[in-house]
């Protein structure tokens, strides 16, 4: 979730579904709440891994007709992306 999501109705609905929302509030809202500011900046490296993954064209596209074929592709571009980040990384 990011500010754009952040109404009362939907933060009511994702605590419903059991999710812990963690959005920073509007800066115009009268009565902010607190968040963890650790965790709201952990998703953008999530949203960001799953971008570089999309880069991969035959996932973004979903050439492949077989759930189990595409699915070993995307696990295959995490593996691939997490050996390029543990090379990278001192």
């Amino acid at each position: 979730m990011d500010t754009a999501y952040e109404g009362d109705a939907t933060r009511a609905l994702a605590a419903e579904h059991g999710f812990i929302p963690v959005v920073p509030p509007n800066p115009k809202r009268k009565e902010p709440w607190a968040y963890d500011e650790t965790l709201y900046k952990r998703r953008n490296e999530v949203e960001r891994l799953f971008r570089r993954v999309k880069g991969n064209r035959r996932i973004f596209t979903r050439y492949d007709k077989l759930d189990v074929v595409f699915m070993g592709f995307v696990l295959l571009a995490f593996a691939i992306e997490f050996l390029r980040i543990s090379v990278n990384t001192p």
